[in-house]
């Protein structure tokens, strides 16, 4: 099986209001984000009578079938793709999470990491609520339940002020569609428009596969009501100092988003433009590690003037295998991911460009397979600074003593990976890569620099959060 490489991506979200086919439309929306989260999908709609949910694990197109479709039937649906980040991979963690209480029927979508959701859970336990699920999105659908503001907009506004950390999230009742982000505005969402309907989403990627057009960022600490009386927005905290995960702009999200007002295409293409300026170095070819790597070598390329090839392979097509050898062929899980074109590779000197350098294994075993196509120097660059921090903010980094830069200098890091020479753009660098330069202060960056915007209230360790509960089989649940 192929090793587990570092970020792992989170989750998307996708909602849209007053459309005749709204499960249709959110299901292509979900697959326009896909890349966020491979985990777990599910869709939760309401037809003016009545709210239906479908869950289940795996990919969008895997789970989600003709006839499941067609039985989510509405004009109002919200959507979730996930990968874990706080909460088992099972499917009781699924998401819409949907429950009934003295409001209603409430389905709430999450992309972020409260980081007070433990805390919060145990008052709530205290007080005799019963949680259903490991994942810290549920928090917020108790907090609103026990609200006592008789308006239901009112009581999210209570319930969402006691939150801290990234979270951009959308709550469905009925068919009024709720989307708000955080203070700092860690997890990018959007609003839209597709024809008389609203829709919102976690990147503009999803607006483009369903023919929606983007209108606006929804702000740090913004919410938006969207419901019959038309679109209606609060200010749910005090403005404070922005912090969107400047990694969203260099591994998680598509090249075709437009995410915290910057081109994610256009940016990658000048973090390789500012890598080859700040490391530059004789070869005869440039190479990415396919794909996330690409758009950087693309701007290494252009701005070196050096020749830029696919010399590397990537299969999309891999999954799970009972035919894994174990010492027969080493390196299987890369090799069946990473094909090496020999012919682009043997004899020349190699500039080999990806997007970020965690824990280094997989890096290694990469280089190891350009040396075995015959290279005569290999030559790393990485767009991003040095992972040396923990992200307790969504994204599944690792413990600091897993992150192969709080080991190593430089130089013995290049040793270790097997590359004559290894560089990485700086913090200053990646920043100046941005349209909006004067925008720096308003991105976190605290996996390169340790500087994180908010506390982290509970334990940074695994909490209550992880305990067993029973498992589920990978099927729908309509309601």
């Amino acid at each position: 099986m192929e090793p587990r490489k570092y970020p792992r991506e989170e989750c998307g979200i996708f909602g849209i209001r007053d459309h005749i086919s709204a499960s249709n439309i959110c299901y292509l929306g979900m697959y326009g984000l896909q890349h966020r989260g491979q985990e777990s999908c599910g869709i939760v709609s309401y037809d003016g009578h009545k709210t239906r949910k479908a869950v289940g694990m795996g990919k969008v197109t895997d789970f989600f079938t003709e006839d499941i479709l067609k039985g989510l039937k509405g004009y109002t649906a919200i959507g979730h793709v996930r990968y874990s980040t706080t909460g088992s991979s099972t499917i009781i963690n699924a998401q819409p999470i949907l429950v009934g209480c003295n409001k209603g029927l409430i389905a709430t979508s999450h992309n972020g990491n409260i980081v007070n959701a433990l805390t919060l859970r145990k008052e709530l336990e205290g007080d005799g609520s019963i949680f259903q699920s490991t994942n810290d999105s549920e928090v917020v659908s108790h907090l609103i339940a026990k609200s006592r503001k008789k308006d239901f907009v009112e009581a999210v506004i209570e319930s969402v002020s006691r939150l801290k950390g990234a979270f951009s999230i959308l709550i469905m009742r009925h068919d009024m569609i709720i989307a708000l982000r955080d203070e700092h505005g860690f997890r990018p969402l959007s609003i839209g428009k597709l024809g008389g309907s609203t829709v919102v989403a976690s990147e503009t990627s999803a607006f483009d596969i369903v023919d929606a057009e983007y209108i606006r960022d929804i702000e740090p600490g913004e919410m938006v009501v969207i419901d019959k009386k038309g679109t209606n927005s609060y200010r749910l905290f005090p403005k404070t100092r922005a912090a969107q995960c400047v990694f969203e702009l260099i591994y998680f999200s598509r090249p075709n988003s437009m995410v915290f007002g910057e081109s994610v295409y256009d940016f990658r293409i000048m973090l390789g433009k500012i890598l080859a300026r700040e490391h530059s170095v004789d070869a005869d070819v440039v190479i990415p590690v396919p794909d996330s790597g690409t758009m950087a070598a693309l701007g290494y390329s252009e701005e070196s003037k050096i020749p830029f090839n696919l010399g590397l392979i990537r299969s999309h097509y891999i999954g799970r295998t009972f035919i894994e050898p174990s010492q027969k062929i080493r390196d299987f899980g890369v090799k069946i991911k990473f094909g090496p074109v020999k012919g682009l590779i043997k004899d020349k000197r190699v500039i080999l460009v990806d997007d970020s350098l965690v824990r280094g294994t997989t890096s290694r075993k990469i280089v190891k397979l350009v040396r075995a196509a015959g290279a005569k120097e290999v030559h790393l660059r990485i767009s991003a600074p040095p992972s040396r921090n923990p992200c307790y903010y969504g994204i599944d980094f690792p413990d600091p003593g897993e992150l192969v830069a709080n080991k190593l200098n430089i130089e013995d890091l290049a040793r270790y990976l097997g590359v004559d020479s290894l560089g990485y753009i700086s913090i200053d660098g990646m920043y100046s890569a941005m349209s909006q330069t004067d925008n720096k202060n308003n991105y976190c960056s605290a996996c390169f620099d340790g500087k994180y915007p908010v506390e982290m209230v509970d334990s940074k360790k695994k909490s209550k959060f992880e305990s067993d509960l029973p498992l589920f089989d990978n099927s729908a649940v309509i309601l």
